[in-house]
């Protein structure tokens, strides 16, 4: 074997090595990047179930449709920043403002988000809509709630492409109907 024979294999062994450490790297940075959307999902989750925020959510879904009802009440909504229970306004888009801007910078996926909160996002943004709209009216800015804005949007959009997200092809359980005929109650 001539010296460029082996000048030549050396190099492909090189480029061989080079590439091997280039792939192992891509699956490590791959491996890290799941890791640490785990971590940013439990964060996530331990903040929308903890005993403060299940209260600023309850409060938005059951108590601020009937204040906004209310013409005198509505006044008192109208306050900026919100004050009194209304700073519920403010805990709960808050929340889903940051969990929008995770999903808008790729820390979390939007398909898991989605599939995962998509209700909890969609109600949220509903009940508090007349009440942002006001807000960037009041302060001129529609970046006011935006990233809540954009889950929202593509919370709807999920929901809409996937009514239901079983497996194609799973059995379900049975039906257990012996509550079904139970008066429902609104309490969400």
């Amino acid at each position: 074997m001539t010296a460029e024979w082996v000048g030549a294999l050396a190099n492909v062994a090189t480029l061989a090595v080079i590439l091997v450490t280039a792939i192992a790297a891509f699956v490590q940075l791959r491996h890290m990047r799941s890791s640490n959307q785990i971590t940013a999902m439990t964060e996530c989750r331990e903040t929308l179930e903890s005993p403060a925020f299940r209260a600023a959510q309850l409060f938005i879904l059951n108590e601020l449709p009937k204040r906004l009802a209310d013409p005198v009440e509505r006044q008192n909504a109208f306050h900026l920043p919100p004050i009194g229970q209304y700073e519920a306004i403010s805990q709960v888009g808050n929340v889903l403002e940051g969990l929008g801007l995770f999903v808008k910078a790729g820390i979390l996926e939007a398909e898991i988000v989605c599939d995962y909160w998509a209700l909890l996002v969609t109600r949220n943004w509903h009940n508090m809509a007349p009440l942002i709209s006001r807000a960037r009216r009041v302060v001129k800015s529609d970046a006011l709630f935006e990233n809540f804005e954009y889950l929202a949007v593509l919370c709807e959009d999920y929901t809409r492409k996937y009514p239901s997200r079983y497996p194609n092809g799973v059995r379900r359980m049975p039906i257990d109907a012996s509550l079904i005929d139970e008066p429902v109650l609104d309490d969400r």
